[in-house]
């Protein structure tokens, strides 16, 4: 799991594009859409890390998708609901 060293002292911006970031990421999962799953977590999970000064989730989002080929669609939607949990759980410290 990664750590968590955000300060609760966000931006009013960045707290509000976590959650776009975390409702695509679960609509994209409710729905199965693989593709989608992977371009949110590439890009729009990865790009709120690097702002939110999270280098471990960004790394994460990031070789989610540029490391070796997921020897399975479960095992990709298992990294992907990592990622979810942990976003979930970043939201909640914030509150």
């Amino acid at each position: 799991m990664l750590q968590c060293n955000m300060n609760s002292d966000l931006t009013p911006a960045l707290r509000l594009n976590l959650e776009d970031v975390l409702g695509n990421l679960q609509h994209a999962r409710r729905t199965g859409d693989l593709g989608r799953l992977a371009f949110v977590t590439y890009w729009e999970v990865r790009k709120w890390a690097r702002w939110a000064g999270q280098p471990e989730l960004a790394e994460r989002a990031s070789s989610m998708i540029t490391t070796q080929p997921h020897p399975s669609k479960t095992a990709f939607l298992e990294i992907v609901d990592e990622v979810i949990f942990e976003l979930e759980r970043l939201r909640a410290s914030l509150h």
